[in-house]
């Protein structure tokens, strides 16, 4: 029977290790990256059955992670790491894409079992297209954060939350609150400087 395919990505070595140890011991077959930007890389190039990944990291965070993971591979099983600081963003995530999340410090028998729940999750579930389909409503969003600094106040820190009241989908929402220019521009087309206003802020002031 082939092994299950887990990557890690974080940026503390202990943590690394850690599940390294703990999941080998469990059968599955576990590449790590302490770097945002190679664990990236890996979760594109290669078919993992399931990416985790710590939330906030220097060089690319967590949410930028997983948008850029999705958008690679729809069906991917992406659980969150986090600490007791980065919960709330952890929870955003799950809103956003990733299948769980699990807080550090954790047992094996936790970190087990949360890996085996999201695969079982992930099987029945289907993947979300990976497109932009609702473009006047994201064109909304942008440009109300340009003129109402209390929406865009809330959407530096309440997400997805913040986008409830709006027809979006998960990869449409995180491209909005990763600041991603170019993907919806893609789909859009070329967008006004008052509508790129917030997207570019996001992108100068991140904080997940």
């Amino acid at each position: 029977m082939e092994k299950i395919k887990v990557l890690v990505i974080d940026d503390e070595q202990i943590v690394l290790d850690s599940v390294h140890k703990i999941l080998t011991q469990e059968q599955f077959e576990v590449d790590t990256a302490i770097s945002s930007r190679k664990g990236l890389d890996l979760a594109i190039q290669k078919e993992y059955d399931l990416v985790l990944t710590d939330i906030r990291m220097p060089e690319i965070g967590g949410m930028r992670v997983l948008r850029d993971i999705k958008r690679a591979r729809p069906s991917a099983t992406v659980v969150i790491i986090t600490g007791y600081a980065t919960v709330q963003s952890a929870v955003q995530a799950m809103k956003l894409g990733a299948t769980d999340y699990i807080e550090k410090p954790f047992t094996p028998e936790e970190l087990v079992e949360a890996v085996k729940a999201a695969l079982d999750i992930s099987a029945t579930k289907q993947p979300e297209e990976q497109t932009l389909v609702h473009k006047d409503e994201v064109i909304k969003v942008l440009e109300r954060a340009a003129v109402d600094s209390s929406f865009a106040e809330s959407l530096y820190y309440n997400g997805a939350d913040t986008l409830e009241e709006y027809g979006l989908t998960s990869p449409e929402k995180l491209a909005i609150l990763t600041g991603d220019i170019a993907w919806i521009e893609e789909h859009v087309g070329k967008l006004t400087d008052s509508q790129k206003r917030w997207l570019i802020q996001k992108l100068s002031a991140e904080i997940w």
